[in-house]
């Protein structure tokens, strides 16, 4: 404000700098800092804009930034945020790297990041919008059992009481149990066990409902959560089933 012959300098050059002396940022301030020092080397790099889906997301808005970066004449994506860590349940930073969110193959990193610009998902037929807001949430255990189709395809099940509800999942690599649970946690006492397999089966897991299943369905490969669906309950299916009977006679 002193001087007003200062020229300002860009703003992904501010940002960088505010993140570097303060060591504290969000996903916008990662990736403007990854952009500035890809300028600073030469290395072309772009800022994208989008969608990130997370483990408490249910309802999908523009929401997060990451990064394009042209490697050997060709486009890769990266999350800078999401490979230095996560945030805990008590809402405090743990720092955990991870190296999947660097250089990550397109047809996995669509998962949970779909760009404003389609063109930014790299893939050749990227899916609409609509299809990858309504899939199931796909977490870590996913990608490492190799899933290649699930069933049912929406992430949404509608459902109710004394319904079965079954989950199909074919595999590409070796799995050696199989759950679905309403439950987050793993239980070993209800896993399917399987036989070592080459990978390349589909598997297939009933699940029954009732008046206690919750609103979440959780499934669970190597004893891993890898997919949730969110359930749609009609619990009073089984008043009206007895009303009307009780109408007939």
């Amino acid at each position: 404000p002193e001087d007003s012959s200062l020229v300002l300098p860009p703003l992904n050059e501010r940002v960088a700098a505010k993140v570097l002396k303060n060591g504290v940022a969000f996903c916008e301030g990662y990736s403007r800092l990854f952009k500035t020092l890809c300028d600073h080397v030469g290395i072309k790099a772009e800022i994208i804009y989008g969608y990130g889906r997370t483990n408490n997301n249910r309802r999908f808005a523009v929401n997060h930034t990451w990064n394009a970066v042209y490697i050997d004449s060709s486009w890769y994506l990266l999350v800078v945020t999401w490979a230095s860590g996560v945030v805990s349940y008590g809402n405090e930073y743990v720092r955990t790297y991870n190296d999947f969110y660097f250089l990550t193959p397109p047809a996995e990193f669509i998962r949970d990041h779909y760009p404003e610009d389609p063109q930014w998902t790299l893939l050749k037929n990227p899916p609409v919008y609509r299809e990858y807001a309504q899939s199931p949430f796909r977490y870590s255990g996913y990608m490492k059992a190799g899933v290649s189709s699930y069933f049912p395809a929406k992430g949404v099940i509608d459902a109710a009481i004394g319904d079965t509800i079954t989950i199909e999942l074919k595999v590409r690599r070796e799995i050696t149990n199989f759950f679905v649970s309403g439950s987050p946690v793993f239980d070993s006492t209800q896993a399917i066990l399987l036989s070592p397999n080459p990978g390349g089966e589909k598997f297939s897991f009933k699940y029954n409902i009732t008046a206690a299943t919750g609103e979440w369905l959780y499934v669970f490969c190597n004893e891993e959560p890898a997919l949730r669906y969110k359930l749609n309950i009609n619990k009073n299916t089984a008043a009206n089933d007895r009303i009307g009977f009780l109408k007939q006679q």
